[in-house]
């Protein structure tokens, strides 16, 4: 909601001033120019990325417009799924996990935290490394140079869409110039006519200048920079699971470990020591009743 609040302030602000002083939204109609424009921008898009950055780029914009905010039950259910595995861990050990890594959506463990099962990309990275725990002894120094490396690569891929965009965004006014040439050798042709046939050919190009101009700054580079945020926000619920297997693999209790990973969520969305030893406590006695 706060996106599309904000685009419909820009478009406003921008339309409204020229409303303003006496502009005729009229000529700003040139579907020619935004077929130039739009057409260039999206060819370029498709000749300078694969396939999956091109649908990994649709999947992003749909999520800064549609974003579920990581809120204090998000943060609750990642901090205690990794309590619950680690606890697992302790009882019954590594091996104990097989059940639920292998099929996650079909155990009961993953079940009870129905808002990280939604997350396609936390699931496989905590599914993935526990099961690379339970293969056999690594240290927590290997651990955290396998997950480190594996978290620099899922970055690069996750940002790569948003950078993309941002260069089609930094190379928008130049589209603009080009529909705005097309449109100065289209009055040049015509130069023999009226002063009002003319000027209306001089507009019309002057509009491209113009939609590159507006593309770029207000519409793409914006787009670009919440899909980064989003991405950002989507990796420290990595960042606090790499942190909370570390730290159990370094040998710390369970809940120093889970501690450990909360310090590296959002400060935003962070919940506080406190809290986290209430969520611990309204487990244990669960677990106890039953």
């Amino acid at each position: 909601m706060q996106k599309i609040l904000g685009s419909l302030i820009i478009i406003g602000a921008v339309l409204g001033g020229y409303t303003m002083a006496h502009g005729d939204l009229a000529m700003l109609w040139q579907p020619a120019e935004v077929i130039i424009i739009l057409g260039a921008g999206l060819g370029s898009l498709v000749v300078a990325n694969p396939r999956e950055v091109l649908l990994e780029m649709c999947s992003q914009i749909k999520g800064v417009f549609v974003l579920k905010r990581r809120g204090e039950e998000f943060q609750r259910q990642l901090l205690m799924l990794l309590y619950e595995l680690l606890e697992t861990v302790e009882e019954g050990g590594l091996k104990a996990l097989d059940e639920h890594i292998e099929e996650p959506e079909q155990s009961e463990l993953f079940t009870r935290y129905p808002l990280i099962l939604e997350e396609n990309n936390l699931m496989a990275f905590i599914a993935d490394n526990f099961r690379l725990m339970a293969m056999g002894k690594i240290s927590a120094h290997e651990l955290e140079g396998f997950l480190e490396q594996e978290l620099e690569a899922m970055e690069h891929a996750l940002l790569q869409p948003s950078r993309s965009l941002q260069k089609i965004g930094e190379a928008m006014p130049g589209f603009g110039i080009l529909a705005a040439i097309l449109g100065i050798i289209i009055t040049m042709g015509s130069i023999g006519g009226s002063v009002a046939e003319v000027g209306a050919h001089v507009a019309a190009a002057l509009v491209g200048t113009f939609l590159g101009i507006f593309m770029c700054y207000c519409l793409m580079e914006p787009l670009s920079h919440a899909m980064s945020q989003r991405i950002k926000t989507e990796l420290s619920a990595l960042e606090c699971t790499r942190t909370t297997l570390v730290a159990h693999v370094a040998g710390k209790p369970t809940l120093l470990a889970v501690d450990a990973g909360r310090k590296l969520i959002e400060q935003d969305v962070k919940p506080a020591f406190k809290q986290l030893e209430i969520w611990v406590n309204q487990f244990e006695d669960q677990r106890d009743a039953a």
